[in-house]
């Protein structure tokens, strides 16, 4: 069995099945050993032509051989049969249900937790949590509760038969199984060490293998399949000899304990026939005798597999308790109660905002305002923190209070779902599920039909595109949206973002895989689309934003200028060095083009 305050309240919410699984399991156990009386009745009537029954000589003859034999283990067949289906079906069952629910709460808080937990915690090592941990934990909540009861009621009912018919011999038998149990309980102090190797060599394997699925375009381009497979074997060795080393601790118990059972078999047959001889015993006795040991023996294999069972269930749920005990970062203050309806207004007053493990400082005492309705551009060269900054608006990370202002009212007041669910974001990484164009458009709305997926590809200039694929709206994209080009997966992501028709847009770097006659077209298309709406436009390509109501030039983390594009070349040096050094690119492209 497996306890820990994740797991424990499984236990109170399955007890009925739980109490009619171990019900019938002792059936089964106390059914199972009549049979060696059965045992001992035939072997006595062939040696001696009678059988004792509760004092009283009865020849064995057919009629004996049906009534008290036959008959009685068909009734106990029976019993074993209907017994253990019913606690297979609670015990397993159970266990099956644990997995089921605490996958639903793991994946539950997995969407609750903060950007910054997976920027630590690769994909792979949460897979192998929602694989082969929670199945680890599964087999030993439903088979450990089984191997547990198994090996106290079979083990003690058995124990307590052997010690009426000869303690002596009884407590012979039992000082191999003493040892077992002795040393079972010290290999599962190591056995759990092993197995948490052994899950964290599973999960680097499984990070490198994502990471290199997932960018197997570039490893060909640059034709580093071999470099990839050399790295992988490594992690595939380290994993195989993690592995061998637990299979040799495991497969090491398993030996030891048939060494000591087939030893205890040999002191039984030695001291047993001794008694016989000595007439203390009678060979059915020492057969009944033989067969309660028998029944013995699964107990103790039960205690052996249990003591290896707990050790990978211990392990296993260490590391899903890590997970599910790990706190959401980012949540709301004690005082965001005000839900009402977000107008789009954005204001940062006097903002320092750093990483929480960053070294440095990203965004550096900003001050501006973005009046509701606004389309407003942000320029700056890589790396400045524009990123950053429609982030903090977005509740990504935490912010200082009173720095960061919706409507007037701090950003902290607010939950952070009325926050989001006023805002639609285009991300500079353009995400797209494997599923249909049409769904991965409709993702942001509950209520969006296809006339209305239509609708918002056409605004973002992607219909066209769509109508060329065979399948239309429902063409399947590959992962992460494979199918489709970088420019054709930005215009979805925008269509995605249209859909939802908030009162905040950004778009973060969203146009810039698109050629300049289809950026003026999608550009144009929002400017008439969200007219009274606010539409914040990161760029890198002054052209993009240049007849925005309002441009916010941010250099080193820094706003040096806000204002209209033809304010900033007379107030900002530096936004006018930018704007020239990308015209004399623009120059140079095209006289090569024309060359």
């Amino acid at each position: 069995m497996l306890f820990g305050k994740h797991i424990n309240r499984y236990y109170i919410r399955h007890l009925p099945a739980l109490l009619l699984g171990t019900l019938a399991l002792i059936l089964v156990d106390y059914v199972q050993l009549l049979v060696p009386e059965f045992y001992r009745m035939v072997i006595n009537g062939m040696n001696n032509g009678s059988v004792e029954v509760d004092g009283t000589l009865l020849p064995f003859d057919m009629t004996f051989l049906l009534d008290r034999i036959c008959l009685p283990l068909i009734g106990i067949i029976v019993c074993m049969v209907i017994g253990r289906f019913l606690w297979r079906i609670c015990f397993f069952g159970s266990g099956i249900k644990v997995e089921t629910d605490l996958r639903g709460r793991m994946f539950d808080h997995c969407k609750d937790l903060s950007q910054e937990y997976y920027q630590v915690n690769k994909v792979g090592t949460l897979m192998s949590l929602f694989t082969n941990d929670l199945e680890t934990v599964q087999d030993c909540f439903g088979s450990g509760i089984l191997m547990l009861c198994d090996a106290v009621f079979l083990g003690g009912l058995a124990l307590m038969k052997m010690a009426g018919m000869n303690p002596l011999l009884t407590g012979l038998s039992l000082i191999p199984l003493a040892c077992l149990l002795a040393g079972g309980l010290i290999t599962g102090r190591y056995m759990t060490i092993k197995w948490e190797k052994r899950q964290a060599a599973f999960s680097s394997l499984s990070d490198f293998s994502q990471e290199s699925f997932a960018g197997i375009a570039v490893i060909k381009a640059f034709v580093k399949e071999g470099k990839e497979l050399l790295a992988f074997k490594k992690l595939n060795a380290n994993n195989e000899n993690i592995n061998v080393e637990y299979t040799k601790l495991s497969t090491g118990l398993r030996i030891s304990i048939t060494l000591l059972i087939e030893s205890v078999i040999c002191i039984i047959l030695g001291y047993g026939g001794y008694l016989v001889h000595e007439k203390v015993f009678n060979a059915g006795q020492l057969v009944e005798f033989i067969g309660y040991f028998t029944a013995t023996v699964w107990p103790v294999m039960a205690v052996s597999e249990l003591i290896e069972m707990r050790a990978k269930g211990k392990a296993s749920l260490n590391r899903i308790s890590e997970l599910l005990d790990t706190k959401p970062v980012v949540v709301d203050s004690p005082g965001a109660t005000d839900d009402r309806p977000i107008l789009g207004g954005i204001e940062f007053r006097d903002l320092t905002f750093r990483y929480p493990d960053g070294e440095y400082d990203v965004l550096q005492n900003v001050s501006l305002k973005i009046n509701a309705g606004e389309n407003v551009g942000i320029v700056g060269k890589t790396g400045s923190g524009k990123t950053t900054l429609v982030d903090l608006i977005l509740r990504t990370y935490n912010v200082p209070d009173g720095t960061v202002f919706i409507d007037g009212r701090d950003v902290n007041t607010i939950p952070i779902k009325t926050v989001r669910d006023h805002a639609a974001y285009v991300p500079q990484d353009n995400f797209l599920f494997s599923d249909t164009i049409e769904a991965n458009i409709a993702f942001a709305s509950d209520k969006g039909s296809l006339d209305d997926v239509t609708r918002a590809a056409v605004l973002s200039d992607v219909d066209s595109n769509i109508r060329e694929f065979k399948d239309g709206y429902s063409t399947v994209l590959g992962e992460r949206g494979t199918t489709v080009s970088g420019g054709q997966k930005q215009r979805i992501s925008i269509a995605r973002a249209i859909m939802k028709d908030a009162q905040i847009l950004i778009l973060d770097d969203s146009v810039s895989a698109v050629d300049v006659k289809t950026e003026k077209a999608i550009l144009a298309n929002l400017r008439e689309l969200r007219q009274g709406k606010t539409t914040i436009l990161i760029a890198h390509r002054i052209t993009t934003i240049e007849k925005m109501d309002k441009i916010i030039f941010i250099d080193d983390g820094k706003v040096l200028a806000v204002g209209r594009h033809e304010e900033l070349l007379e107030k900002s040096p530096e936004y006018r060095t930018m704007v020239e050094l990308q015209r004399l690119d623009d120059l140079e492209s095209n006289e090569k083009e024309g060359d």
